[in-house]
C-alpha cells in the first residue's frame, strides 16, 4: 500500500510540474474548493477556528467566506510548493518577491555576517521560505521538519526540497547537528512558530494557546537576532515575504523573558492574520485546551 501510494504521489508530482505555474494555481484552488465542500472535517475545524478569533465582529456568512477562500488557498499553496519546488530561481523570480531585506543584510566583518533566526508560520506558499537564499546570498538558509511516517513519503517530500540551497534539519533526530550549524556565522534559521506545540500559554487572537518557545530560545542561546518573516499571496501565483522588524532578546545586557519575546512574535503574527484572514492555516488545532 505505501509503495502505491508513493508512485501515485510521484505521478501526481511529475504531472503538476511540467504545467505552467498559473495553470497548477488554478487546479490547486480547484481542489482546495472540492475540498471545501468535501471535507466535512476540516471544514468545520476551520469555521470553529473563525468563530471563535472573529465571531464577535463578522457575520456568519462572512466567516464562511473566508473558510472557502481560505481553502482554494491552502489548495494553491501546495499544488504551487509542488510546482515551485522544480523551478530555477531565475524562472521563480517574476513569481516571488521579498521585502524588508535591509533589515537583516549583514554589514560585514571579517569572520562573515552573523547568523539569525526567523520566526515563520504557515502563510501562503511557506515552501518559499526555504528558497530566500537563493536570491538573497549573504546568507546559508536552515530550517527543521518533522520526517513523515511513510518512508517512502518522505524521501519524496525529501527530493522535493533538494533544490532549495536549504538545509533541513529532522527535528527528532538530527538535534546534534543543528546546534553544530549555529555554531557558525551567516546561517538564517527559519522556525516555524504558529502550532500547537509544548512551549509557554500566550495569547494568540484574543485566545490563549500552547505556543513554541524554539526561535526565542535559538536566539538567546546562540546570540542571534530575532525576526518574523511572512509569506504573503500577492495574486495568483505570486508571493512575498516581508521581514518584520527586530524583536529584543536582551534589555540592558540581560536576557529577556522568552514569554515576553514569543508575545511579540505572536502579536506580529496577529498582525498578519488580520491583514488577509484566508491567507493563514486555520485548518491547525491552535486554540487546544
Amino acid at each position: 500500500m505505501n509503495a502505491l501510494i508513493y508512485f501515485f504521489a510521484r505521478g501526481v508530482v511529475a504531472f503538476l510540474q511540467v504545467l505552467p505555474l498559473a495553470w497548477v494555481a488554478r487546479l490547486g484552488r480547484a481542489g482546495g474548493g472540492l475540498a471545501f465542500r468535501l471535507d466535512g472535517r476540516h471544514r468545520n475545524v476551520v469555521l470553529k477556528n473563525l468563530t471563535l478569533c472573529f465571531g464577535h465582529e463578522k457575520t456568519p456568512a462572512e466567516i464562511r467566506a473566508i473558510a472557502r477562500d481560505n481553502f482554494r488557498r491552502i489548495g494553491e499553496s501546495f499544488a504551487g510548493a509542488v510546482k515551485t519546488a522544480a523551478m530555477s530561481p531565475a524562472d521563480l523570480r517574476p513569481h516571488f518577491d521579498f521585502t524588508g531585506v535591509e533589515k537583516i543584510l549583514p554589514h560585514g566583518t571579517s569572520s562573515g555576517p552573523q547568523s539569525r533566526v526567523v520566526a515563520i508560520g504557515h502563510f501562503g506558499n511557506f515552501e518559499l521560505y526555504a528558497r530566500f537564499g537563493q536570491f538573497v546570498p549573504a546568507f546559508r538558509c536552515a530550517t527543521t521538519y518533522r520526517a513523515l511516517k511513510q518512508p517512502a513519503l518522505n524521501r519524496l517530500m525529501v527530493a522535493l526540497r533538494a533544490r532549495a540551497d536549504c538545509r533541513f534539519f529532522e527535528r527528532c533526530t538530527e538535534g546534534a547537528a543543528l546546534k553544530t550549524a549555529m555554531c557558525d556565522t551567516g546561517l538564517l534559521l527559519g522556525l516555524l512558530a504558529d502550532q500547537s506545540t509544548k512551549g509557554v500559554r500566550l495569547p494568540f487572537l484574543g485566545h490563549d494557546c500552547n505556543t513554541s518557545t524554539a526561535p526565542a530560545v535559538f536566539a538567546l542561546r546562540y546570540h542571534c537576532p530575532l525576526h518574523t518573516a511572512i509569506c504573503y499571496r500577492v495574486s495568483l501565483a505570486k508571493w512575498r515575504i516581508e521581514i518584520g522588524d527586530e524583536i529584543p532578546t536582551r534589555k540592558n545586557g540581560l536576557a529577556r523573558p522568552i514569554a515576553d519575546i514569543m508575545r511579540e512574535v505572536n502579536h506580529a503574527f496577529e498582525t498578519a492574520v488580520r491583514r488577509d484572514p484566508a491567507n493563514w492555516f486555520w485548518v491547525h488545532r491552535r486554540w487546544k485546551g
